[in-house]
C-alpha cells in the first residue's frame, strides 16, 4: 500500500499534497534512489484519485530532480543527495526547513509561503536577466503586478 492519505480539511490542492508527500519520502530515505515508482494509472487506481493529478505530481517531481520518467520504463527515484553531496543535501534542507519555520512562526501557511518564495525566485531571475542585458526579455515583474514592457511604457 503506498503511504499517503489525503487532507481533506487542508486548503492544500491534491496534486501538492502528493507531490509533498512523495518529496519528503524520498528525502527521508523511504524510496531509495533507483527504486522504480508506481506508474502514474497504477498509483491514481491505489489511492483511489484522477490520473490527471498523480501526472501533476510526478511531473513536478521531475521538474523539481527527484524523480526520472523514461518512456516505456517507468518513473524511478533520482539520488537527490548525490546531486548536492550528502552533506550539501542536509545543509540545504536545514536552510530550507528553518526558512520555512520563520515563515510558519509569521503566521504563514504552506501554501503562502511556497507563493512567496516562488514569487521572490522569479523577481530573483528577473534582477540577474536585467543585470546579464537580456535584451527584449519580457518578464513578468510579479511583486509589482505588472510585465517589464509596461514599466518601460511600451
Amino acid at each position: 500500500m503506498f503511504p499517503f492519505e489525503i487532507d481533506e480539511s487542508s486548503d492544500v490542492p491534491l496534486w501538492v499534497q502528493l507531490r509533498q508527500r512523495i518529496a519528503y519520502l524520498i528525502t527521508s530515505g523511504y524510496f531509495k534512489p533507483g527504486e522504480k515508482l508506481p506508474t502514474v494509472r497504477g498509483l491514481a487506481a491505489e489511492i483511489s484519485i484522477n490520473y490527471n493529478t498523480v501526472n501533476k505530481a510526478y511531473l513536478s517531481l521531475v521538474s523539481d530532480g527527484y524523480l526520472e520518467s523514461t518512456r516505456g520504463r517507468g518513473v524511478f527515484v533520482r539520488d537527490v543527495a548525490a546531486d548536492l553531496g550528502g552533506d550539501q543535501a542536509a545543509r540545504v534542507r536545514g536552510v530550507l526547513d528553518d526558512c520555512i519555520g520563520a515563515c510558519r512562526e509569521m503566521g504563514m501557511g504552506l501554501d503562502d509561503i511556497e507563493h512567496a518564495m516562488s514569487r521572490r525566485i522569479k523577481r530573483l531571475k528577473y534582477d540577474e536577466a536585467q543585470a546579464g542585458g537580456a535584451a527584449g526579455a519580457r518578464i513578468v515583474d510579479f511583486d509589482r503586478g505588472r510585465d517589464d514592457a509596461d514599466a518601460q511604457g511600451a
